[in-house]
């Protein structure tokens, strides 16, 4: 494949932004494989659907209120949900809040970034802007996920160890290629906006302190980031073209001395291994991390037909550098004061499963995670690091149950549901969209809108999809 970029370029032939932006600019969808073309409408489906139902809840109603109060007019781009539109950096800002609202979208497991929740709101708001096909629309959110895992891939989980949100950190860069892609910007121009990037890119988790909401705008945010370094850099403004490798760069500006990482794996098979197939899918709305936890405890609770007052204790095993979210501290992650603390805990979740036999939205809400019955299981949760842990490339764990009567019951998930390795359906995914989707629109509006996701490559102009994701 010609667009193919190999890691055998010496290092002072071209700076990395300079060949991502070699590739980005004659990049073509019909050099992206059928079965990833499938995996990005897939992913794009059940962002919308996420959207929607975020539409429902309080933060929406927040973020909207707060956002709209900006805009001084109706900018005429899609708001997933809402009838009124928005000025396009407003929308993708909004737009990625509600896709990553709910904590229920999809995760490129290596770099640990919602992808998609950056990408597509960018890709349909810079594409209505550039008057897109659907395809070209497709090709910049596969660039937007492929530059995205391959830049966060190579901290191997370390930013969220110093702090970082991989999402709005990363997210930054593959927005802004591919809003850069979109509008047409020469191979100068893109590398350079990958340097005005670096001075945009941020994201952190200080959320966790105490469940606040503001990882919920870092998708969001990098799309608006990468929308202005585009624009900026197509005028001319000039912006280092060492983003990746300079002194004061991505990686040893948020990874410190001595981080270890070649930028130039960023490079690596790019156009021919693609890192859009490992962005896994989630069939619960908590922090993937806990994922491999509500497989453990379902599949135990089933196979037992376990009563939670037969449960002396719950051991998960974690690994190390995922304790710091969702297992630390232990008092406040027994005691959920919202919805998002609910989400990035161990103990709630596994509680929850075990004591429902489910976690979905429902149990995200109040009478959920202030129930006295899941909270008296969650007070016998505890963890301990796993040495068989294979994260980042896994987002596995495994649980241990020690009932009253001396059995100890043990299951082991190596693979979370929805990823490459352990896929869930082309229908598992449409049966979310649906479930998602029609918390806020008709049946008849959700098929519709799936109908033309799914052929998004098909379509001429993206405003039939627009028209299609407003509702009143």
């Amino acid at each position: 494949m010609s667009a193919v970029l190999k890691p055998t370029q010496p290092a002072n032939a071209a700076t990395v932004a300079d060949r991502l932006a070699d590739f980005a600019v004659s990049f073509n969808l019909a050099d992206v494989p059928a079965e990833v073309v499938q995996h990005a409408r897939l992913c794009i489906l059940d962002a919308c659907g996420i959207a929607l139902a975020s539409g429902t809840f309080d933060f929406a109603s927040a973020a909207t209120a707060g956002i709209q109060a900006l805009a001084e007019s109706e900018g005429g781009y899609p708001v997933i949900g809402h009838e009124q539109t928005l000025p396009l950096r407003d929308a993708v800002l909004l737009n990625g809040i509600l896709v990553h609202g709910l904590d229920y979208d999809d995760t490129h497991a290596g770099s640990v970034v919602h992808c998609t929740a950056s990408a597509w709101p960018l890709a349909l708001g810079a594409g209505l802007r550039a008057d897109a096909s659907g395809a070209r629309a497709l090709a910049a959110y596969v660039l937007a996920v492929e530059c995205d895992a391959r830049i966060g891939k190579l901290a191997e989980g370390r930013f969220q160890q110093r702090g970082h949100h991989p999402t709005g950190l990363v997210g930054t860069f593959g927005a802004t290629i591919a809003a850069g892609y979109l509008s047409g910007l020469n191979a100068e121009q893109l590398a350079r906006a990958q340097g005005v990037a670096l001075s945009m890119a941020a994201g952190n988790l200080e959320f966790l302190s105490a469940g606040d909401w503001t990882k919920r705008m870092h998708p969001g945010w990098a799309g608006v980031c990468g929308l202005t370094a585009a624009s900026l850099a197509g005028a001319g403004f000039l912006g280092p073209t060492t983003a990746y490798e300079g002194r004061h760069s991505l990686f040893n500006l948020h990874l410190g001395e001595n981080h270890g990482v070649d930028p130039e794996q960023i490079l690596m098979e790019l156009g021919h291994a693609w890192e859009l197939l490992d962005v896994a899918f989630k069939p619960y709305p908590a922090c993937h991390f806990n994922h491999a936890f509500a497989d453990c405890a379902l599949a135990l609770r089933s196979e037992h037909d376990l009563d939670p007052d037969q449960i002396a204790s719950v051991t998960a095993l974690i690994h190390p550098k995922q304790v710091n979210v969702v297992c630390e501290p232990e008092a406040a992650k027994r005691r959920p004061a919202s919805a998002y603390e609910a989400q990035f805990s161990v103990h709630y979740l596994v509680a929850a499963c075990l004591q429902r036999g489910r976690f979905t939205l429902e149990e995200l809400a109040a009478d959920a995670y202030e129930d006295p019955t899941i909270l008296s299981l969650a007070d016998r949760v505890h963890y301990r690091e796993d040495p068989e842990s294979t994260y980042p490339k896994h987002y596995c764990g495994a649980l241990e149950i020690q009932l009253k009567d001396g059995r100890l019951l043990t299951h082991r998930q190596p693979v979370n549901r929805g990823a490459r390795e352990n896929p869930i359906t082309t229908a598992e995914v449409t049966e979310k969209f649906m479930a998602n989707a029609t918390r806020a629109v008709s049946t008849q509006q959700a098929e519709k809108i799936a109908e033309l996701v799914m052929g998004l490559d098909e379509l001429k102009s993206l405003d039939p999809l627009a028209q299609a994701l407003r509702t009143p």
